[in-house]
C-alpha cells in the first residue's frame, strides 16, 4: 500500500467522518453534557466501533447484509430503535449546559461505561456502516498483495482520524454550553433529541439495495 493510496483514503474518510452524523453528533452532545474529559470514553466507543465494522467487512458480513433482507432489517431495527431511544433522553434532558456547570452531581451519574457503550452502539447497529465499508474499503485495497495488514492500516488510519473529529466537536460543544442559558441549552438539547429520532425515521425507511 503506497503513501498515495493512504493519503486518498483518509482524505475521503475525512470528508466522510466530519460530514455530521450520528456519531459525531453524539460527540457534540456529549461535550456540551459532560464536557471534553468526560466525553473521551464516547470517542473511544466511536473508535472501537470503527475497527468492528472494518473487521466485519474484512470478513464479508457487509456482503451478508447486503445479500440477505433478513439480517439486514435485524440489525436495521436494532439501530432504529437504539437512536430513537436516544432522541428520546435528549428531549426529556434537563439542558447541557445547566449539567455542564454542575459535573460533580450529573455527570457523575453517567458511567464512561454508559457514554462509550451508547457511541460505540450507534455505529455498530447501523446496517449502512457495514454497507459502506465494504463498497469502500476494496477500492483502497491491492489484492495482489497480503490483505491483513492493508485493513489494519486503514482501520488504524480512519480510527484516527474518527478520534480527532470527534475530539473536535466535542469540544465545540463543551465551549458552546459554557455560553447558553439554561433555558437556551434545553433547546440545544431538544433539537440534538430532534435530530436523532430524524435520523431514527431515516433509518427506518432505508432499503437494502436490490438487483
Amino acid at each position: 500500500m503506497t503513501e498515495a493510496t493512504i493519503l486518498a483514503f483518509a482524505v475521503v474518510a475525512f470528508i466522510g467522518i466530519a460530514t455530521p452524523g450520528p456519531t459525531v453528533l453524539l460527540a457534540l452532545s456529549n461535550g456540551s453534557r459532560f464536557g471534553v474529559r468526560r466525553a473521551i470514553p464516547g470517542m473511544c466507543g466511536a473508535v472501537l466501533s470503527d475497527f468492528v465494522l472494518i473487521g466485519a467487512a474484512a470478513l464479508g458480513l457487509g456482503a451478508l447484509l447486503a445479500a440477505s433482507e433478513f439480517w439486514f432489517n435485524v440489525v436495521k431495527w436494532i439501530g432504529v430503535g437504539y437512536l430513537a431511544f436516544l432522541g428520546l433522553v435528549l428531549l426529556r434532558s434537563s439542558g447541557s449546559a445547566a449539567v455542564a456547570l454542575d459535573r460533580t452531581s450529573h455527570s457523575a451519574d453517567v458511567a464512561a461505561a454508559d457514554i462509550l457503550a451508547r457511541s460505540f452502539f450507534v455505529a455498530a447497529t447501523n446496517p449502512k456502516g457495514y454497507l459502506f465499508f465494504s463498497a469502500f474499503l476494496p477500492q483502497f485495497i491491492d489484492l495482489a498483495r497480503p490483505q491483513f495488514v492493508q485493513y489494519v492500516t486503514l482501520a488504524i488510519v480512519f480510527a484516527t482520524i474518527d478520534f480527532v473529529v470527534m475530539f473536535a466537536y466535542a469540544s465545540f460543544g463543551s465551549r458552546v454550553a459554557k455560553f447558553l442559558r439554561s433555558t437556551a441549552s434545553i433547546w440545544l438539547d431538544r433539537l440534538c433529541g430532534g435530530v436523532f429520532l430524524a435520523l431514527a425515521g431515516a433509518m427506518a425507511v432505508y432499503r437494502r439495495a436490490t438487483n
